[in-house]
């Protein structure tokens, strides 16, 4: 874990970017397609881009936005428990 830990930390610039870039496609897939946008797949990705955020908020002590990031874990969670099971 040090080592994943130091890796994001001299690359936290473009990790933050990336984790910024994959929340914009997917609510922007959402937008576009409505109804008919690939509901799993952005479910996925946007929790993906949540637990990145996460990460780096964590690792630079960000209090705000690692709470911010880690509830769009948890909401991408059950989201995905939700399209998954039809509850």
């Amino acid at each position: 874990m040090h080592y994943i830990n130091r890796f994001i930390k001299r690359n936290i610039r473009l990790i933050e970017m990336v984790g910024v870039v994959m929340r914009i496609i997917s609510f922007s897939l959402v937008s576009w397609m409505g109804p008919d946008s690939p509901f799993v797949f952005v479910w996925i990705f946007n929790t993906l881009d949540a637990i990145i955020l996460s990460w780096c908020a964590i690792l630079k002590k960000d209090m705000a936005y690692s709470m911010l990031n880690i509830f769009w874990i948890f909401v991408g969670g059950v989201g995905l428990f939700r399209t998954l099971y039809r509850c």
